[in-house]
C-alpha cells in the first residue's frame, strides 16, 4: 500500500526543484534499479509488485498492487518496480583523459543516450552546460539503462570552465576538419552542441579543433545528425585512433 504522502513525494520528483528540495530521484525498471543498487547510489525505498529484490531489507520495500504503481510511475506503461534514491554530492571534476562536454540538450532521451554512450566508449567524465535537461528527469535515468551509475556528470558554466582548460578542445560544425581523416590525442574534451543550434556562438570562439561528419549521400540534403547519434561516431573515431 502507498499512502498519499508518499504518492504525492513520489510524484512530484518529477520537477526538478522538488528533487533538488528533497535530494531525491526515482528510477524505474529491474535493470536500472538493479545497476543503481550494485553502485554507490543509496536506496531511500524500493517500490515493487513482485515479491524480488532480496538484496534490499524489508525496511526499505514494500509490496504493492499495479494500480498503486501506476499512480507514482512515469510511465505510460509501468514497469514492475520503482525505486527512490538519493542525490548524491558532485564529484571533483578530473581533466584527463577523454571528457564529453554538451552544450545545452534539451531531449532527455538524447542525453539519457549519450550518457550510454559515455559508458559504452570509457568515457567516465561528462560535464554539461547548466542549460542541459537535468540528469535526474526521471526520462533521462530511464534512457540511461543503468549507465548513470558509471558516469560522472558534472554541471558548470561551460565557456569559463573550457577557456581555462589546459587539454585540447574538439568541437562538431558543419564546416570542420573531416573527422575521418582526422588524428587525435588520448586526452581532450569533445563538445556537442544543441540539438536545433549547435554549439553556441560564445562557446564556439573557445574551441581550436573544428570536426565534422562529412555526408556522403548523394543529394546532400540531410542538415544534420541527430546529436546522440554525432556523438556516437564522434567519441568511435576518438576511440579507434587510440
Amino acid at each position: 500500500m502507498v499512502s498519499k504522502n508518499q504518492i504525492k513525494l513520489i510524484t512530484s520528483l518529477q520537477q526538478k526543484k522538488y528533487r533538488f528540495a528533497h535530494q531525491l530521484f526515482f528510477a524505474e525498471g529491474i535493470k536500472v534499479i538493479q545497476e543503481l543498487l550494485e553502485s554507490n547510489f543509496e536506496l531511500e525505498h524500493l517500490y515493487t509488485t513482485q515479491n524480488d529484490f532480496e538484496e534490499v531489507p524489508n525496511a526499505k520495500k514494500t509490496l504493492i498492487h499495479e494500480s498503486d504503481l501506476k499512480k507514482i510511475s512515469a510511465l505510460s506503461t509501468p514497469n514492475s518496480c520503482l525505486a527512490l534514491f538519493k542525490i548524491p554530492a558532485e564529484k571533483n571534476i578530473k581533466e584527463s583523459g577523454l571528457i564529453l562536454a554538451l552544450d545545452s540538450i534539451r531531449d532527455p532521451g538524447n542525453l539519457g543516450t549519450i550518457l550510454r554512450m559515455c559508458d559504452w566508449f570509457g568515457i567516465d567524465q561528462l560535464i554539461c552546460s547548466k542549460e542541459t535537461v537535468a540528469i535526474y528527469n526521471p526520462k533521462v535515468v530511464q534512457a540511461t539503462m543503468g549507465s548513470i551509475a558509471r558516469v560522472n556528470v558534472n554541471y558548470i558554466d561551460l565557456v569559463s570552465f573550457i577557456s581555462k582548460t589546459k587539454l585540447p578542445v574538439f568541437g562538431t560544425f558543419m564546416d570542420g576538419k573531416n573527422i575521418y581523416k582526422s588524428v587525435f590525442p588520448q586526452e581532450g574534451i569533445i563538445i556537442m552542441g544543441n540539438e536545433a543550434n549547435g554549439i553556441s556562438p560564445e562557446l564556439e570562439k573557445t574551441i581550436k579543433n573544428r570536426l565534422t561528419i562529412p555526408r556522403f549521400g548523394n543529394l546532400q540534403k540531410t542538415e544534420s545528425l541527430n546529436v546522440a547519434t554525432a556523438t556516437a561516431i564522434v567519441l568511435s573515431e576518438f576511440r579507434r585512433n587510440n
